[in-house]
């Protein structure tokens, strides 16, 4: 049996994607966080009009498997990670880097 935990919406999400590509798709209003494995489209549409203060128009969900890895003879793989697309009208912009 699943234990059913509830939380807030902030907590399911993580961090923002920083890379090459994450901070690419800003400049087309399309930013990417790193989610809860538990969490979906209306708990992360949720946690985003809490946490930023703008509405989402779309938001897409990723689930990444982990990747296989190998340390000396030991066979093992990295864990399982969710990621959020969330699509955000041009009117609006989210503000990662304001002190």
């Amino acid at each position: 049996m699943s234990k059913v935990v509830s939380k807030q919406p902030t907590e399911y999400i993580i961090e923002p994607v920083v890379t090459e590509k994450a901070t690419e798709l800003q400049n087309y209003n399309i930013y990417t966080f790193w989610v809860h494995p538990q969490a979906n489209k209306v708990l992360i549409k949720q946690a985003i009009k809490k946490m930023y203060n703008v509405q989402p128009e779309k938001i897409r969900i990723i689930n990444l498997k982990g990747k296989t890895v190998r340390y000396g003879r030991s066979v093992g793989r990295t864990k399982k990670r969710k990621k959020a697309l969330v699509y955000i009208p041009k009117t609006q912009k989210i503000d990662f880097y304001k002190g």
